[in-house]
């Protein structure tokens, strides 16, 4: 979430007539995030995200604000659309695609406990079984097919140490995706980008989960791995932080218990899951675009923790 599009309060004067919340009172863009333009939205009927897509177009992202709304309806704390008065999602603003969306309260936890974490795993689960009917398919734009894309276009800009570890890591992940127990893992809409600023609170109590603009349909597991390798870690060395780590696994597996599948596929899920993000963060730095307030973030955490992923084994999903 940065500002790509600069948009001032006197371009919503008519373009807002066309949503159900009167006028736009206040407008502020929001400094996080690297890849859309948003803003916090003020109108006579209350909070909301204004978000301005940058590299989605208008026919991905109905798969992405369709998904929010079938897991608001049931009963899983994300932004809701808000439809305009032609009952469309998404509206051309400054020519790019763009939405709205109705704020959630609280903050995000910077600073997680197992508390919050336990928290987290128990929502992730709940909402990985109300998507299992979600009727529109569409793969996780940044899966194995983008790394494979992806790393021919970094491999220039490495070091010869970090040059072999992407090689040996995409070696490593081509065999791991090809085998039968990751063939047969549990499948459906996944967030695919759950880190601690993508979750609200209000002290211990989960209020959302938002930024659902990286969705897609892939494995529940690589879901489960992301969100580990950023909430139960040690940010300074990429380490497990185990108390956390069990917290969130043990609440999401009373949630929808973890199959045997899951359990073999659990250590080289968590390097898939460092290896995209570190293959992203690579790109973005080297590759970098153009933004007010944007600062690509730094490649050398997620290398830390896929290094980490590799030398040491995380805690298992479940005790056998």
């Amino acid at each position: 979430m940065a500002v790509f599009t600069a948009v001032g309060l006197g371009d919503l004067t008519q373009w807002i007539k066309q949503f159900p919340l009167g006028n736009a009172q206040a407008l502020k863009g929001i400094a996080s995030g690297i890849e859309n333009s948003n803003f916090f939205l003020t109108t006579e009927r209350g909070e909301y995200v204004l978000t301005i897509f940058e590299n989605l177009g208008f026919d991905q992202l109905p798969f992405y604000l369709n998904l929010m709304r079938h897991l608001a309806v049931r009963g899983i704390p994300v932004p809701a659309p808000v439809a305009n008065d032609q009952g469309e999602l998404v509206v051309p603003l400054q020519g790019k695609p763009a939405a709205i969306v109705s704020k959630l309260e609280g903050r995000s936890q910077m600073d997680p406990q197992p508390a919050h974490c336990a928290a987290v795993g128990a929502m992730l689960a709940r909402m990985h079984v109300a998507g299992r009917d979600f009727p529109m398919q569409q793969p996780n734009l940044r899966g194995i097919d983008w790394w494979n894309g992806t790393t021919p276009a970094v491999l220039p800009c490495l070091d010869d140490a970090n040059a072999h570890l992407l090689r040996a890591e995409m070696h490593f992940q081509g065999a791991f995706h090809g085998c039968a127990p990751y063939a047969a893992l549990p499948r459906g809409p996944v967030h695919a980008d759950l880190f601690r600023n993508n979750v609200m609170f209000v002290g211990e109590q989960l209020t959302g989960f938002f930024d659902f603009y990286f969705a897609g349909c892939d494995t529940w597991l690589f879901d489960v791995a992301v969100t580990v390798n950023d909430w139960c870690i040690d940010l300074a060395t990429g380490e497990i932080d185990v108390a956390r780590a069990r917290a969130m696994l043990d609440a999401y597996h009373a949630e929808r218990p973890f199959t045997a599948d899951e359990h073999a596929s659990w250590q080289p899920m968590l390097r898939a899951a460092a290896l995209r993000f570190w293959l992203s963060r690579l790109y973005d730095f080297h590759q970098p675009r153009e933004a007010e307030m944007l600062t690509p973030h730094d490649p050398t955490h997620f290398e830390r923790i896929l290094r980490e992923r590799i030398a040491t084994p995380a805690p298992e999903l479940f005790h056998e």
